[in-house]
């Protein structure tokens, strides 16, 4: 299979690298989109070997998940990992969701945390405990984490998904819009790591927006 990860990046260059490297260690492609950064994120990703899109200005998380999506089709890849620029992703995962994607038809497969939560902040864990009861009542599936951003998306998914959130509600939309398409969605374990790093998530505006986005699904919900 032709597998891509795409991570999106805004201001992430002390991370990014050793991440790539990870991953290129792993015999897989990189795609970083770097999202408006005012670091050098855009030239150490491309010094370690990644494919870079640069945004001129910051658009956000989903705008640029769409970006990438858009390019993985258009190269033909048959599926696409997303992971975070922060660290909180292990690429020691990324062979757990080949072998699940070889052996399993399901559409997207998420990286569930929940299972090894201890590390996760209480107000976190809190959150994405609500979060994902909420999301997988919309979706009318069990997904235990609905706010990992590590995932895999077979090309299928993609082609169908007419996603139009530009922000942080990105990785709701594609879950809901997968279920609603009929497709499989499953979960499998991952690492949880937390080094005390600040979220780039705004509490107030990302919260405000997010629930703009459920109450426009919940009022389209199939009855």
């Amino acid at each position: 299979m032709k597998i891509c990860v795409i991570i999106p990046a805004y201001n992430e260059s002390k991370t990014i690298a050793g991440i790539i490297k990870e991953v290129r260690g792993l015999g897989l492609e990189v795609l970083v989109i770097d999202d408006g950064s005012i670091d050098d994120t855009a030239g150490i990703s491309q010094t370690s070997g990644a494919i870079v899109l640069r945004n001129q200005v910051n658009k956000g998380k989903g705008a640029s998940l769409v970006q990438g999506f858009n390019y993985a089709l258009s190269q033909g890849y048959e599926a696409v990992i997303t992971m975070d620029a922060d660290g909180q992703h292990s690429a020691q995962d990324l062979p757990s969701f080949l072998k699940y994607a070889d052996r399993v038809d399901s559409s997207v497969i998420i990286g569930n945390r929940m299972s090894e939560a201890r590390s996760m902040p209480l107000l976190r864990l809190a959150t994405n405990k609500f979060m994902s009861w909420l999301i997988s009542n919309i979706a009318k599936q069990k997904i235990p984490d609905t706010q990992s951003g590590f995932r895999l998306i077979k090309r299928l998914a993609l082609e169908k998904m007419n996603l139009k959130t530009t922000k942080y509600e990105i990785e709701s939309e594609i879950l809901i819009r997968a279920a609603r398409l009929g497709l499989r969605i499953d979960s499998i374990p991952i690492k949880t790591i937390y080094r005390g790093e600040k979220s780039q998530i705004n509490p107030i505006f990302d919260t405000i927006r997010f629930f703009k986005f459920i109450s426009k699904e919940l009022w389209n919900m199939p009855s």
